[in-house]
């Protein structure tokens, strides 16, 4: 019997951050499917060794783009600077762009993650420009390695009803 609870799932705190290749649909339009995959292929090279290197999980691919996963946002963060410092230092014809936010989620049936940090992550992360690492400031707030955290504002994002606090990340030196 259903009595309206959610059931197979549990509430955790985790890091999210969804990282994208920015103009990759028009890339593929004017390159061509193979420069296209080739791009990818070197994308997710990155995306893999940064990310299993500081065990931080790599919940989904998204075509260009991934969403990945933290129990701390330390590794986390160091993991999507060091992937956007990789794919610029490679010349890659497509920039990173990234957004991140920790938060209480719901692990739904063992293997998905739904929530407000979730959304908000997503959403920062259509609103980064191109190599830009965007992050909601409180989740920043705890930082202490190697990353800088420079203010940008408050952020409009969709279909949340007050603006977000965001700072932009960069890797320090």
């Amino acid at each position: 019997m259903d009595d309206g609870s959610v059931a197979h799932s549990n509430r955790v705190v985790r890091s999210f951050a969804f990282i994208d290749l920015s103009g990759f649909t028009h890339y593929t339009d004017t390159e061509g499917d193979d420069r296209a995959v080739e791009v990818l292929r070197s994308f997710r090279e990155a995306v893999r060794d940064a990310a299993s290197s500081r065990g931080v999980r790599i919940a989904k691919w998204l075509g260009d783009g991934a969403m990945l996963v933290g129990v701390e946002i330390e590794p986390l963060v160091e993991a999507v600077v060091d992937i956007e410092n990789r794919i610029s230092r490679s010349g890659s014809p497509l920039p990173l762009r990234a957004g991140i936010c920790t938060g209480p989620v719901i692990l739904f049936e063992g293997d998905d993650y739904i929530g407000h940090a979730v959304n908000i992550a997503a959403r920062l992360c259509d609103e980064a420009a191109p190599r830009e690492v965007l992050a909601v400031a409180e989740t920043a707030s705890s930082l202490t390695g190697d990353t800088d955290a420079e203010p940008a504002g408050e952020r409009r994002v969709h279909g949340v009803e007050v603006p977000v606090p965001v700072v932009r990340l960069t890797g320090v030196g």
